[in-house]
């Protein structure tokens, strides 16, 4: 073979796998960004549902424990559904 054709051929190699390697790293870092998505909303439903326990076990059926237990309800129907609102 040619000396300047492998010599082209080598270089071409070379920018090849220097871009797939460039773009595997990015697609790596946007998978790894969006398997965390959503996490924070979870951790807050699940420290609401704690607390919804809490205050439904002290409350009783009071009217105030009602509506705490309501405006909690609402809330994590609001994350759930993924409105975000």
């Amino acid at each position: 073979m040619n000396r300047w054709v492998l010599q082209h051929c080598t270089d071409a190699e070379v920018w090849l796998r220097t871009r797939t390697d460039r773009l595997t790293a990015r697609l790596s870092a946007r998978a790894a960004d969006r398997s965390d998505r959503g996490q924070t909303s979870f951790e807050y439903l699940g420290i609401a549902v704690v607390i919804a326990v809490i205050i439904g076990v002290l409350a009783g059926t009071t009217d105030i424990g009602t509506k705490i237990k309501d405006a909690i309800t609402n809330t994590i129907n609001k994350i759930t559904s993924g409105s975000g609102k």
